[in-house]
């Protein structure tokens, strides 16, 4: 059962569990290039690999050309190197995207080993492989990464999509299976049944719940519709929504459904615009969001539009016009990219340039954040270097925070709760005098958890 509480202070939640959310950033989620070319009509990106190549191996290396090697009993630790694994979109529609996220992450750790030396003593390695957005394809990695890498634990893997294929065969080989960014409900929110896995980013679900609340206590008295896709994003985030909203103000009378390999979404919006839905939910990815709020500008219909995190980042600007998403409600806790000024976000930009990581975005930032987290954890766990070790030092950590995260966001985890960022705020695309679109933060810190 979820559970969620405005802090109107938000200092006054500093001493709190803080079980909190973030970006997701994320993701978070967090296909927008690729997709929204996809679903737009763009053309073809060109997948940005460490490499270059569809499934080739990148490492975060002290010396260029380094590898890890595992002694001892603990696989991926030696006494110079810690190697870490993950498996990741690399190629196909959602490249663009996820492949900054291992990038800037592998930038930060880069960062990490140049100046501090890394953790516990020893170099951060960071080696990832494609899964190709696939099941099959995510479990052959993994295998790769555990039973010929030999690495420590997987950190940061991403895709919801393809996760289902490995996080059982990482739980039954008792592999460290974290800080996962992938926002389908199931992978933090068993921690008995996955006690390896643990999730960096909200879950839809628990982004659903956000909005579902904040409609009832801002916007009673409106009825409300859903466009949502038939993936995780769409079916997560709308039991959410329905666990969020009080029905008797803000009923719902439309929920239009289709699947992500979708050309058009025109039926669904037209649809939509019958039901007189004052609100409109999207649990949708960029291109079918900026698709649905052209379309029905093109019906003359301008409902209150809400759209997953995945959707907060200026690039949005580029495929719907300031004019048409000014007004649209999202939400995220982290420092956004266009704050070039914050002397976090300038570091940021910083060690991007420096140790080779991708041109900063809302998802870069994100990146760090998991990064630094990571490496909060293994500093906690230098007394005991094993996978059980580092569990216990993820179960133990409470109130990390980042300076790229907004003021009085943490993450927090414990044995009963296994998802990192549960704190947000809203945040929504405004216009600026000069006709230029942005997005901006208001209202109080929303914190929640199971």
């Amino acid at each position: 059962m979820l559970d969620l509480r405005i802090i109107d202070n938000p200092r006054s939640a500093a001493g709190s569990t803080g079980r909190r959310w973030s970006l997701a950033i994320v993701l978070l989620a967090s296909l927008l290039l690729a997709v929204l070319a996809a679903a737009c009509g763009g053309g073809e990106e060109e997948t940005p690999t460490a490499t270059g190549t569809p499934g080739a191996t990148a490492v975060a290396t002290a010396t260029p050309g380094g590898t890890a090697t595992s002694m001892g009993e603990t696989p991926g630790i030696s006494d110079t190197e810690i190697l870490l694994g993950a498996d990741d979109i690399l190629s196909g529609t959602f490249a663009a995207v996820y492949a900054t996220i291992p990038k800037a992450s592998t930038a930060y750790f880069n960062y990490i080993n140049d100046t501090q030396s890394g953790v516990c003593g020893r170099k951060i390695i960071y080696q990832y492989e494609d899964n190709f957005d696939d099941p099959a394809r995510a479990l052959e990695a993994a295998r790769k990464l555990v039973e010929q890498a030999r690495v420590f634990a997987m950190v940061g893997s991403t895709g919801d999509g393809p996760h289902p294929g490995s996080w059982e065969y990482l739980n039954e080989k008792g592999v460290p299976d974290i800080l996962l960014s992938a926002g389908g409900h199931r992978f933090g929110s068993d921690p008995q049944g996955h006690p390896w896995t643990v999730q960096m980013i909200p879950s839809y679900t628990i982004e659903g719940t956000i909005f579902g609340r904040y409609i009832s206590e801002n916007l009673p008295g409106k009825t409300v519709a859903v466009l949502r896709d038939n993936s995780a994003v769409g079916i997560d985030g709308v039991a959410g929504l329905k666990k969020g909203l009080d029905i008797n103000k803000n009923p719902i009378v439309a929920e239009e459904p289709f699947d992500y390999t979708a050309v058009s979404i025109s039926s669904q919006v037209t649809n939509l615009k019958k039901s007189n839905a004052e609100v409109v939910v999207m649990f949708t990815t960029p291109g079918f969001t900026s698709q649905a709020i052209k379309i029905a500008d093109r019906m003359d219909w301008h409902p209150q539009w809400f759209m997953g995190y995945t959707n907060s980042d200026d690039m949005m600007f580029q495929f719907v016009s300031p004019q048409l998403l000014e007004g649209t409600i999202t939400f995220q806790a982290l420092k956004l990219a266009a704050w070039r000024d914050d002397p976090a976000v300038a570091k940021h930009y910083e060690i991007m340039q420096k140790y080779g990581g991708p041109v900063p975005s809302n998802f870069t930032i994100y990146a760090q954040v998991l990064a630094e987290t990571a490496v909060e954890i293994l500093k906690q766990s230098c007394d005991n270097l094993t996978r059980e070790g580092l569990m216990e030092a993820l179960e133990a950590l409470q109130d990390f925070h980042s300076d790229l995260m907004l003021d009085e966001v943490t993450v927090s985890f414990s044995d009963t709760d296994h998802i990192g960022l549960q704190t947000g705020r809203m945040l929504k695309a405004t216009v600026d005098e000069n006709g230029k679109g942005k997005f901006e933060y208001f209202g109080p810190l929303v914190e929640f958890g199971q």
